[in-house]
């Protein structure tokens, strides 16, 4: 389906292709050192051409419109009438989708994208100069939409192609984008890297390169080259109001696609490293909050049950700023970074707790291909906390109700080592505190460092940070059996 002004990710492929030449202009600067526009891109072009390829996909799908129960209803209506209801159509269709790739390797492997193969029954490789072969799927990877087909060329030499450094290539360098667009065949588009590491909301390493050159829909698991001839990325993705290309596209770094190939080609899966840590990004009021004097790392939200981290040391509130000796810029930055480090390394990861670097040794885990963060949902059946109890009244000015959470309640959580917190029992929409991650159910059990068991201590520690604090504070609560370290503001 197209939608208005949206991302097509899976749209590249085609049950038609992507392409027609657009190249956009643009003005350069007048710096001495800026190299001239090539004169023409054709020598380069007819190195490149043998080693880009064409991938078309059969796949079979249900001629049958109707489900199991829409056929049953269906046909007690016409029996209903005195009409018997024939069979349906049980025969199933051929539909096929044509996409783009390139030669990695000369002995026959293929790089593509994964939703250009999907679900194909058959995969068939076409070369520059239409000789075709039968492709065998050696391993898809999701998370990165990368793909990689084998062929077997017997007497026919294949010209593969090689990776560039991604994280080397600038913004403004030209490059050469060839796919299938439209299924038409081999084409040709030209334009410059407008943006890198993108992020465009498609998976959890989103990193993309974006560029200007004309991609379209058959494009998909083709190459973008640098100048010296070599795969800067993959192209996957554009951004189109109507379905076709208006210069911007997005392409998988070389950077992170040679590595998820080289192990979708030896191995067929890819393994990728685990930190087992929940993080979300350091704000400025965080930064402030915790005394780092810029907004940078990653602020550990909670911790996952027997992960490396939490085995570690590691604990909510702490803010990730290195991992196995690089800087984490950001939150977004610190899973492509755990991911693309090898399972069973040792790594020293810096984090920033009270004030001071502490660095915490541990081995990474597996993290497995179906793992996932369960949503937690609240618990709103408590009683609210009685009117008389102090510190109460001024809780409810701030919308907020809470109930203390007795020794014996967590022993039944299995929270052996907590003897005080408070529960929220109620969250006003219009509190402060409630589109701040905070949530009827969670067990409040520190704010600011000092202990929350009692209505008055967690309203004396909303008076202190509304007073000492500029109205910003850090809580410590428990939510389905999890730690979690939110920043809350009072105002």
């Amino acid at each position: 389906m197209k939608h208005k002004g949206m991302l097509s990710l899976h749209g590249l492929r085609a049950g038609v292709g992507a392409g027609l030449l657009v190249i956009t202009a643009f003005a350069f600067s007048p710096l001495a050192s800026a190299r001239p526009a090539p004169d023409s891109f054709a020598d380069i072009v007819e190195e490149l051409l043998p080693t880009v390829v064409n991938v078309s996909t059969t796949s079979t799908a249900s001629r049958n419109p109707l489900d199991a129960e829409e056929f049953d209803q269906f046909r007690d209506f016409m029996e209903r009438f005195g009409r018997p209801m024939p069979l349906p159509d049980q025969n199933n269709r051929r539909s096929q989708s044509l996409g783009s790739g390139f030669i990695i390797d000369p002995s026959g492997i293929i790089v593509t994208n994964n939703h250009v193969i999907e679900g194909a029954d058959t995969i068939t490789i076409t070369l520059h100069d239409d000789t075709q072969f039968e492709g065998k799927l050696l391993g898809t990877d999701e998370r990165t939409d990368l793909a990689v087909v084998k062929i077997d060329p017997g007497e026919t030499v294949l010209k593969a192609t090689s990776w560039a450094d991604s994280d080397v290539a600038r913004v403004g360098d030209w490059i050469v984008a060839i796919g299938n667009p439209f299924g038409l065949g081999s084409t040709v588009t030209a334009g410059i890297i407008s943006a890198k590491a993108r992020n465009i909301n498609s998976g959890p390493y989103d990193n993309f390169i974006q560029t200007d050159a004309s991609i379209n829909r058959g494009n998909s698991g083709g190459p973008s080259f640098s100048m010296d001839g070599r795969v800067v990325g993959v192209n996957t993705a554009i951004f189109s109001p109507s379905g076709g290309s208006v210069g911007i596209g997005f392409a998988i770094p070389s950077n992170i696609a040679s590595q998820v190939v080289d192990q979708l080609a030896t191995r067929g899966e890819v393994r990728r490293g685990f930190l087992g840590t929940r993080i979300k990004p350091v704000t400025i009021e965080v930064a402030e909050l915790l005394g780092l004097n810029n907004p940078r790392g990653a602020l550990v939200r909670s911790l996952i049950e027997t992960g490396p981290a939490k085995n570690a040391g590691i604990e909510p509130g702490d803010v990730i700023l290195r991992f196995d000796g690089k800087d984490v810029e950001s939150a977004r930055s610190l899973p492509l970074m755990v991911a693309q480090t090898p399972v069973g390394k040792a790594v020293d990861v810096v984090v920033w707790r009270d004030g001071a670097e502490l660095t915490v040794s541990l081995t990474l885990g597996l993290l497995e291909p179906d793992s996932g963060i369960v949503a937690e949902g609240p618990d709103t059946g408590v009683e609210p906390e009685p009117e008389f109890e102090p510190g109460v009244a001024e809780l409810r000015a701030y919308g907020l109700a809470v109930d203390p959470v007795s020794e014996e309640d967590f022993k039944a959580m299995d929270q052996l080592e907590q003897s005080a917190g408070v529960m929220v029992v109620e969250l006003a929409e219009n509190s402060p505190f409630f589109d701040q991650g905070l949530e009827i159910g969670d067990i409040i059990l520190e704010i600011d460092n000092m202990p929350a068991g009692s209505a008055a201590e967690v309203a004396e520690a909303i008076r202190a940070a509304d007073v000492e604090g500029a109205g910003i504070m850090a809580a410590v609560v428990v939510r389905g059996g999890q730690r979690i370290w939110l920043v809350l503001r009072t105002r």
